[in-house]
């Protein structure tokens, strides 16, 4: 077994993160919208991460993660590589356990991430054209500077952390039959995969990506990590390189994985608006425009769709208007 399988998150680090991080989070609505049932054909219900204070559900694995630094690690102060909303997470948990904290962003960084960032005391550097570069980046400062990395993959805290969406799912609605999750890296399709196979094993846990960065799902369908072209606008899947941890799991215990387009994302994101009243971004809309992909598989069924983030530009916002 490797190290990576060794370091897997179980369902007792789930349930130790959720006691961690309810001092510091409030539980976030499942909410059930009848036009999306009647659009879809099946029950459906929306789990709003979009309502947590960084607005996405990485918030949960920064806190259970940064809870959890040795003295020598806080001392040395914590890097990493982010699009923005992981991010957004290791800076706000920072900020809470009095850490100092640099984010490496690309070039092109969503603006209203990288401000969220600064505002909460994050020191940030703008490398490279997209995550991977900023990542390769990040990873060399590591070397020269002795920061305590933390991936944005490949930690079972921040997994665990993020899992804690899964169960309060479960808690609300625990005869759902699909749950249906974006990946970008994959740590919350991994984290949902843990605790629904621990919960009830017949559960589906569908991850969903963009076709136009699709290295993890072809990680997933080729059981071997691989690299793949980038070109999404959807920040929270805009992965060049699939990450080893999250996908030893998804290899195990991810039932199917689909791939949107970029006019389906950006459908979904002005459905989530006109029928629910709630801003998505990118990979928060993405679960919706994969139910719509499959609205006949899921007819009649009992559906959960993680809307993971709200933290969408305005500039966004115009083009999926238009």
């Amino acid at each position: 077994m490797s190290n990576e399988e060794k370091k897997r998150p179980t369902f007792q680090d789930v349930l130790k993160a959720r006691s961690v991080i309810a001092s510091y989070l409030p539980r976030t609505p499942l909410y059930r919208y009848p036009s999306l049932c009647q659009l879809l054909g099946c029950e459906v219900y929306v789990k709003h991460e979009n309502h947590q204070p960084v607005g996405a559900f990485k918030v949960r694995g920064g806190i259970n993660l940064v809870s959890q630094l040795s003295e020598e690690e806080r001392r040395r102060g914590v890097i990493t590589a982010s699009t923005g909303n992981h991010g957004q997470s290791v800076a706000y948990a920072a900020r809470l356990f009095g850490v100092e904290a640099t984010i490496v962003v690309p070039e092109g960084a969503n603006p209203g991430k990288v401000e969220s960032m600064r505002g909460l005391g994050a020191h940030i550097i703008f490398h490279g054209r997209d995550f991977d570069e900023a990542r390769e980046h990040c990873e060399a400062l590591v070397a020269e500077r002795g920061y305590r990395y933390i991936h944005a993959g490949n930690e079972p805290l921040l997994i665990a952390g993020v899992a804690t969406e899964t169960v309060e799912i479960l808690e609300d609605q625990p005869d759902l039959e699909v749950i249906i999750v974006p990946v970008g890296g994959g740590s919350g399709a991994a984290g949902a995969c843990i605790v629904a196979k621990a919960i009830n094993p017949a559960i589906q846990v569908i991850g969903v990506q963009a076709e136009k960065a699709p290295a993890a799902h072809r990680s997933w369908k080729e059981r071997r990590l691989v690299e793949d072209k980038m070109g999404t606008a959807a920040e929270g899947l805009a992965t060049r390189t699939a990450f080893a941890l999250p996908q030893s799991i998804l290899w195990d215990l991810l039932d199917d994985f689909v791939l949107v387009s970029e006019e389906e994302i950006y459908r979904a994101i002005v459905l989530y608006l006109e029928k629910t009243h709630n801003l998505a971004e990118g990979a928060g809309a993405a679960p919706l425009a994969a139910a719509l992909k499959m609205r006949d598989r899921l007819q009649g069924r009992k559906v959960a769709l993680v809307l993971s983030g709200g933290n969408l530009s305005l500039e966004r916002l115009r083009v999926a208007l238009s």
